[in-house]
């Protein structure tokens, strides 16, 4: 009875964890790509990590800013949407990865990776909104 306790709170914490990595998915993927080519160029490790956590952090920024800022609902709109895709993307794949041995069926298992990749790029647009209008309505 302990082990299916410990295995049902185990796989919770890796749902939580993992939708909290789903919903950075745009400051991740920008750092990674400022990483590989900061360190093509034959900087060094920790230059390249430097280069890395700034192209992160001024995604989330500029996205923040636009939020911030714009006065258009139709282009906070899609500076959030910009942020959100990858994190749809994610979500599908979370979901799509942790059902597939799971589900039979390849029509359900393709709508639930949507319902969830769907879900995860809501909550990607309702956090960064509340983010940017907390940070820059004072």
């Amino acid at each position: 009875m302990t082990l299916i306790l410990l295995a049902i709170s185990l796989t919770i914490a890796l749902c939580v964890i993992a939708y909290n990595f789903a919903i950075y998915a745009l400051p991740f993927m920008v750092g990674l790509t400022a990483f590989q080519y900061v360190y093509g160029m034959e900087a060094g490790f920790l230059l390249s990590a430097l280069a890395a956590l700034g192209a992160a952090l001024l995604s989330v920024a500029l996205v923040i800013a636009v939020v911030g800022f714009a006065k258009n609902p139709a282009l906070r709109l899609i500076a959030l949407a910009v942020f959100a895709v990858p994190a749809m993307i994610a979500g599908y794949a979370l979901v799509h990865g942790v059902t597939k041995n799971f589900v039979d069926s390849t029509i359900m298992l393709n709508l639930l990776g949507g319902a969830g990749g769907l879900f995860i790029g809501i909550a990607a647009m309702l956090n960064l909104n509340a983010l940017g209008t907390g940070v820059l309505s004072r």
